[in-house]
């Protein structure tokens, strides 16, 4: 198939969506399909061939971070000269619901359409107002894709319409079989990913529990990779910690950092609607402690993979670190929960689910449609 990808968000800055988006495209041209991919981002910035970049993106304070969106009439412009350059069979739009190029698209086009849901909220005043304005448009989606039970949920409850529940992707061979002897330590071992400085990743939540922790595990070793002011937080750790600040890593690093590590820790707070690095770090071999957040129970299947612990507490965060560093039996019964448990998001099978919602939205021989 001829398949178009949409991602509303800036390739200018890493995130869960166009990841996803670079991912899928990926094992989609592995099988032997045609895909191009439309995103905003800078020159320089695409990370996949085939990929039209329309321009950098406008910060939107959006789910508790900033999305980067494209729209105004470069963009629209952009859009519309993708579309018609050549014919699809499918167009993929993620985050319809964004305003920007998938919004144009949808516009412009008519046919075969899929769109994939990754949030579960609307909390931005610029996009909750977009939702009544796009309403018409949205109809216009054959298939509906939402990678979570909350995301899934939102879009009933918003927009009124039902969705199939397809999860995020990982490359589990890629985690499973990294070389981490370099990044491996004698020390008991935790990481922690994200933009710190987002108060929702819950880095304040970690600091606080530290000290607890250190009083059991005097040599714990913490290993922080994401953007943040970093000498900002590393005046607020506690005393004696070995703390290590890696920036930001690429994807053969996070996986080896993962993979040396006995703790992943995800001390969100809230805006979660799935949880992408805790399948990572399951599929890496290294142990969850995380939020008891609805999409990160999903994942930890109610905790059989992985420590659950309150949110926002640092007692309940401390001492969830503490049981599962102190109990090798009980870590490794997690690890090897967690390995059986990620196959299902390994990206052969998410994409054997994706190819299913094509060919289902797709008449004999049809293309899409652009006025």
């Amino acid at each position: 198939m001829r398949i178009g990808m949409i991602c509303p968000y800036s390739f200018d800055a890493p995130g869960g969506v166009q990841a996803h988006v670079v991912d899928l495209t990926e094992e989609l041209r592995r099988r032997g399909h045609t895909v191009r991919v439309l995103a905003p981002g800078r020159p320089g910035s695409a990370p996949v061939s085939g990929m039209t970049l329309t321009g950098p993106g406008v910060p939107i304070p959006y789910n508790g971070s900033v999305a980067r969106l494209s729209f105004g009439p470069a963009a629209w412009r952009a859009t519309r000269h993708w579309l018609r350059r050549e014919p699809l069979d499918v167009l993929h739009i993620h985050e319809p619901n964004a305003p920007g190029v998938g919004m144009f698209a949808l516009a412009m086009s008519s046919g075969p359409i899929t769109a994939t849901f990754h949030t579960s909220t609307s909390s931005s005043m610029i996009l909750g107002a977009a939702d009544g304005a796009l309403a018409p448009l949205l109809e216009k989606i054959r298939g509906r894709i939402a990678v979570s039970t909350l995301a899934r949920r939102w879009q009933m409850e918003a927009l009124g319409s039902g969705a199939v529940e397809i999860p995020n992707g990982v490359d589990v061979a890629a985690f499973r079989d990294v070389d981490a002897t370099a990044e491996r330590s004698d020390s008991p071992t935790v990481a922690f990913l994200g933009r710190y400085d987002e108060p929702r990743k819950g880095m304040d939540v970690l600091v606080a529990a530290l000290p607890d922790v250190l009083r059991t595990v005097p040599d714990l070793r913490l290993r922080i990779m994401g953007d943040g002011d970093e000498r900002a937080l590393r005046a607020r750790m506690p005393p004696g910690l070995d703390v290590e600040f890696l920036g930001r890593v690429d994807d053969r690093r996070k996986a080896a950092v993962l993979a040396a590590a006995d703790v992943y820790c995800a001390p969100n707070t809230g805006g979660e609607s799935f949880g992408i690095v805790l399948v990572e770090a399951m599929a890496a071999g290294a142990a969850v402690v995380a939020s008891d957040l609805d999409a990160f129970r999903r994942v930890l299947d109610d905790g059989a993979c992985g420590e659950l612990s309150a949110v926002g507490d640092p007692g309940a965060l401390a001492a969830a670190l503490v049981r599962v560093l102190g109990d090798d039996a009980y870590r490794a019964g997690l690890c090897e929960r967690a390995s059986e448990a990620v196959r299902e998001f390994d990206w052969p099978v998410v994409a054997e689910r994706v190819i299913r919602v094509y060919e289902t939205v797709r008449g004999p021989g049809e293309t899409l449609r652009v006025r």
